[in-house]
């Protein structure tokens, strides 16, 4: 009897060793494929970026920053260009946000989760996040060109065109449309981290559903929405396909100081460099040095949203505790 009872505790221990076993070479195996992943991503990162800074740098000037492209762009250097992606990215934010954020707000707060209206608009904002880039661009030129812009021109400008042609304020707009489901889906995602215990207590103290959604949820889940703006940002200033029917231009050194007004933009203007430019050779620094402002804007735009965001953060926490 004590032999039968030994040699179940002895086949129990073993059961228990050989799960322990492979669940630590289960652990061990996942901790090395994730971290390879991990390590290939910052090491391609760290590549690309060393490869541009190795290009690029030698060429980037004061004078490359603030000169407009010459001798049929392999000289000069790309102050339009920067000017006019800085432009269509702040119009892109200020069109962006509020139509994101009040979407989200609806969703969110308002509208019954269970309706069908509620649930088509969750499609379609799904929908739109996977559309390709190309087509934003031919509803651009279909939709606020030759619709809106061009029935302004009939309504405000005896038929001259104006608006009805492609510009900065129609490329904003489009990359607005583009970036839409990330603002929305950031936004509501920070809605959700908001105690209901803070909603319920406004409600208590006599606010109403709006007071309490703007003085008190809104501020709460303001650094969740910048992390939208930021991806926002991210995406909108790198993007060339629907810029391309809507408003970037080939070669413009002037600046594009009204909305009507076509501009350069870095990521078309790279695109030009690589494939469009009479002497490639030539034009292989600039295009390096190029692509360097580009990253170098776009980490700027991301890092002004950061401090931003961070000091909501530090403010609302301060404030709650």
């Amino acid at each position: 009897m004590k032999s039968l009872e030994r040699s179940i505790e002895k086949s129990v221990e073993k059961s228990v060793f050989a799960r322990q076993l492979r669940s630590r070479l289960g652990d061990a195996a996942l901790v090395v494929s994730t971290g390879a992943a991990t390590l290939l991503v910052l090491v391609i990162l760290a590549v690309l970026v060393l490869d541009v800074l190795h290009h690029g740098s030698a060429r980037l000037t004061w004078t490359f920053l603030s000169s407009p492209p010459t001798e049929g762009m392999t000289a000069g250097g790309v102050f339009p260009a920067i000017f006019g992606t800085v432009a269509m990215v702040i119009l892109m934010t200020i069109a962006v946000v509020p139509a994101g954020v009040a979407t989200a707000v609806y969703l969110h707060e308002y509208a019954d989760r269970q309706a069908r209206l509620t649930r088509l608009i969750r499609i379609a904002v799904n929908n739109l996040a996977g559309v390709p880039s190309i087509v934003f661009g031919l509803f651009g030129l279909g939709f606020f060109i030759q619709f809106v812009g061009a029935g302004m021109d009939r309504a405000f400008f005896s038929g001259a065109k104006v608006f009805g042609q492609p510009a900065l304020i129609w490329a904003s707009l489009t990359m607005a449309v583009l970036t839409l489901p990330v603002v929305i889906v950031a936004t509501e995602e920070a809605l959700r981290t908001v105690p209901r215990e803070l909603r319920e207590a406004s409600l208590a103290l006599g606010a109403t559903k709006f007071q309490t959604v703007l003085n008190v949820v809104l501020p709460q889940a303001t650094p969740g929405i910048l992390t939208g703006t930021i991806l926002a940002i991210s995406r909108g200033a790198g993007e060339v396909a629907p810029i391309l029917f809507t408003g970037a231009a080939y070669y413009l050194p002037q600046l594009p100081w009204h909305p009507s007004s076509q501009f350069m933009h870095l990521g078309y203007h790279v695109y030009v460099l690589a494939t469009q430019s009479p002497d490639v050779d030539a034009s292989k620094p600039l295009l390096y040095s190029t692509v360097l402002v580009l990253l170098a804007v776009t980490f700027v735009l991301n890092l002004s949203a950061f401090v931003v965001r961070s000091r909501m953060r530090h403010r609302f926490a301060g404030a709650t505790s």
